[in-house]
């Protein structure tokens, strides 16, 4: 890879197993489609190298879609062609990473290894050229014009091919090329088993067919696009995941897919032959003792419509009354599924509560001494192995036995995977590959994971069968929910300055900065005094303990949960906070980490969220410590502290700010109870009441906007010429012409000219990341939409009536 990010080559490393013939299909693509090849037989001996070669420098991108194009064109004529496969390009990516030089391969013809017969090019037999000099001379080079026009004819669509959508790509039709399917590409039966997997019988499914049902299990890996976009090495990242498998005779699928296999095979128009090999598990005697709530049973309802599938619900929704709902109603042997040890006592405590089980009691034998009797409902982790086949509950990693899962996983008519967007981690996965129940179910507050490996959550565990809308919910709940932001004047470390320092660093400096940790002690406080129950949300240990130091200093209760203690201290802090009279106010401090899922505590109030986050997942777990009912409860607040000097943690904010409007929050100045409140807008809903704002300011308008557009600055210029019109003020903060590329200058002068002709002063700040408008030093829009120009629909602003704040934004600014 160049400097300028082209290249002179495109070379794809083919080493699995049955190589051979993944070189052959490829070789007869290339032959079909006229494209010049060189195959060269690696170093080792155990593979080859498919060599292209250009006439000039190209864009690696172009290259790189060039080599998916093609191998998804061959792997439509052998489907055994793996997909491990388009991450073997050098280049490795279209982008240079940061501080790097790129992937190197060693080039054909080295001394040592040809002397053992490799690294030479081969014939059609895939003997050694004759003449390899003679060989390499005579090779014929491809054009960039003719690159692009190859793409298309190769891979209709998408160079990557057919490939499962994740949700937002299954909203937008429009932007994917359907492929059609016909009875050519399958026999007029295709026979299928379901037990743990999907076994589709491969025998006289022709390569094509096995190909489509292949990519039923695979998907684009987000990851990988990201790290490429950031310049960051994708070493690691595969551009595309799958999730089949393969025997002699079977193609695997996860149990998820057979609603896509079967819908793939009705539009080829064959029949398909299931055979259930599931496990039925055993008949239990159970009833559901407890009533639902009406919301919850259309949730319960839908689920009983499938015998697989996932229930997306907020916390506090009742997800764990909903799955006994399910138990009492399949009335088969389960299995839940867990990953804490402090979620395995939860469920057993609320299934104890929610169930009436009429079954005799096992007896567990033991090694020595008397025999005694087990629970009906049994545990499996956090230092028990006590199942009782009836109802149990399991740690995941208590499943494993070394590379293999238990036997008796598989004996269980249903299973339920409670927080189960855990399962695309890997030894997750593998023990929901070791199920074989006829019932697997799903449940979880956030179906979207950060790092967009979600689609495996669906495969395991089924399709989203019922969704809760999280802003309707929290508009039922009888209190409001508000966020208070306070806005820090920390700043990155001197030694850091010039450079971009990485998270953790951050971190570090924002655990030891005393007068943001001064803030939040006095804010702490402040909830202590008006009798709040609060939760001081932090990621790092050490933050824990320095602040539950200062806070012990006035408020005689401190509470300090964190992961890495023993079982026995753990309880002690538990039984701590439920010991804690209904009269006396809470104040736990912990780790994101170890109180974001499973804790439960109806009083929490308020919450603190101390360093900055982003994910809006983590967002919603860790609001969901406040949502529980409880008596007395009439709004929940969450302070949070935004690092407005430091442009990754300011852009962190932003993306909270959009979790924080998805999940029914609006914005509030202060914690007065009775302050003025406003939602939380997105980039279209917000300007109507922005241009409100414009016509009604009545001293002076400041707009700070690090990007403007002509179109944009012409839809608000009748707004701020009213202002002049009035003799106001109107000031403009954005970044010079010098700032961007030359060839993006000429639209950004003609848009300032707008703004000066109309008599706005512009004021020039390089490098502004902040954005943000103040009226008459009291009204502030504050958020990640860029106010004189057009952004992404997902971008966020807020609104908010305090001088406090105006006069931190302004300072932000002035240097």
């Amino acid at each position: 890879l160049r400097r300028d990010e082209t290249c002179h080559f495109l070379a794809i490393d083919l080493d699995d197993e049955g190589w051979q013939q993944d070189c052959g299909t490829l070789r007869e693509v290339c032959v079909a489609f006229d494209v010049p090849v060189a195959l060269e037989r690696s170093r080792s001996g155990n593979g080859a190298h498919a060599w292209f070669f250009f006439e000039e420098p190209i864009p690696a991108s172009l290259a790189r879609k060039f080599g998916f194009a093609l191998l998804t064109c061959a792997m439509s004529r052998r489907h055994e062609l793996t997909f491990k496969s388009y991450d073997r390009f050098f280049p490795s990516q279209d982008t240079l990473p940061k501080g790097g030089f790129g992937n190197l391969i060693a080039l054909p013809l080295q001394k040592a290894a040809r002397e053992q017969g490799n690294s030479v090019f081969l014939d059609e037999n895939f003997e050694p050229c004759q003449d390899q000099w003679k060989f390499l001379a005579n090779i014929e080079k491809l054009s960039e014009v003719g690159i692009a026009g190859l793409i298309p004819r190769l891979s209709p669509g998408s160079e990557l091919g057919a490939l499962r959508k994740d949700d937002e790509e299954a909203e937008k039709p429009w932007e994917t090329e359907r492929i059609r399917w016909s009875g050519n590409d399958f026999p007029e039966e295709v026979r299928i088993v379901k037990a743990n997997m999907l076994y589709v019988e491969k025998a006289g499914i022709p390569q094509r067919g096995l190909n489509a049902l292949k990519r039923l299990a695979a998907f684009r890996n987000p990851e990988f696009f990201k790290a490429q976009a950031q310049r960051r090495p994708t070493y690691g990242k595969p551009p595309i995941l799958s999730c089949s498998e393969e025997t002699l005779a079977y193609l695997c699928l996860p149990r998820g897919c057979e609603a896509d296999v079967a819908g793939l095979l009705d539009e080829a128009g064959v029949k398909a032959a299931w055979t259930d090999h599931t496990c039925p598990g055993r008949r239990i005697n159970v009833a559901f003792n407890g009533n639902l709530r009406d919301e919850q049973i259309p949730a319960a309802e839908e689920m009983l419509k499938h015998d697989t599938g996932v229930l997306s619900a907020t916390t506090a929704f009742g997800k764990t009354v909903i799955a006994a709902k399910l138990i009492a109603e399949r009335k088969v042997s389960t299995l839940v599924l867990t990953h804490r040890r402090q979620l395995l006592s939860q469920w057993t405590a609320k299934l104890t509560e929610f169930l009436e089980i009429d079954e005799a009691l096992p007896v567990l034998e033991k090694k020595r001494g008397r025999k005694r009797k087990q629970s009906l409902i049994g545990q499996i982790g956090a230092g028990k192995a006590r199942p009782s086949g009836i109802i149990d509950v399991a740690i995941m990693q208590s499943l494993n036995n070394g590379d293999e899962v238990k036997e008796w996983v598989k004996n269980y008519g249903m299973v339920i995977v409670d927080e189960c967007h855990h399962v695309p981690a890997f030894s997750f996965e593998h023990i929901l590959k070791g199920v074989h129940a006829k019932y697997v179910y799903g449940l979880t507050a956030t179906p979207t994971r950060q790092d967009s490996r979600h689609p495996i959550i669906f495969m395991q565990c089924g399709p989203i069968r019922y969704r809760v809308n999280a802003r309707k919910q929290a508009e039922k709940r009888p209190f409001d929910h508000f966020v208070i932001p306070r806005l820090t004047s920390f700043r990155a470390p001197l030694e850091a300055e010039g450079k971009e320092p990485s998270i953790q660093q951050l971190y570090t400096a924002i655990a030891e900065n005393e007068p943001r940790n001064q803030r939040i002690a006095e804010d702490v406080l402040r909830c202590y005094q008006n009798g709040g129950n609060a939760l001081v949300l932090t990621e790092r240990t050490a933050h824990v303990a320095l602040l539950a130091a200062k806070l012990r200093e006035s408020i005689p209760d401190v509470i300090s949960l964190t992961g890495g203690k023993g079982a026995k201290e753990t309880r002690e802090a538990l039984a701590r906070v439920s010991a804690t009279p209904a009269d006396r106010p809470l104040t736990l401090i912990a780790t994101g980490r170890y109180i974001g899922e499973g804790f439960d505590e109806p009083r929490l109030d308020t919450l603190f969220l101390t360093m900055p986050i982003s994910w809006k997942g983590t967002l919603q777990q860790y609001a969901g410590r406040l949502h529980r009912l409880c008596e007395n409860k009439r709004e929940v607040r969450i302070y949070d502290y935004i690092d407005i000097h430091v442009p990754m943690l300011e852009k962190m904010y932003h993306k909270r700010l959009a979790g924080y409007a998805s999940i029914g929050y609006k914005a509030r100045a202060e914690s007065v109870p009775g302050d003025s409140t406003d939602i939380i807008f997105d980039n279209t809903t917000f300007l109507p009441v922005y241009k409100n704002d414009l016509l009604n300011a009545a001293r002076e308008i400041l707009i700070v906007s690090p990007f403007v557009t002509k179109r944009r600055v012409s839809q608000m210029l009748p707004f701020l010429g009213a202002a002049q019109d009035r003799k106001m003020k109107v000031i403009v903060v954005t970044r010079p012409a010098a700032d961007f590329r030359e060839k993006d200058r000429p639209a950004l002068e003609e848009a300032l000219a707008l703004l000066i002709a109309a008599g706005v002063q512009v004021v020039f700040k390089s490098n502004i990341h902040q954005k943000f408008a103040v009226f008459d030093q009291k009204i502030v829009w504050y958020g990640s939409v860029n106010l004189l120009s057009f952004g992404r629909a997902e971008e966020s602003i807020m609104r908010l009536e305090n001088p406090n704040i105006a006069d931190e934004l302004l300072g932000s600014i002035q240097k």
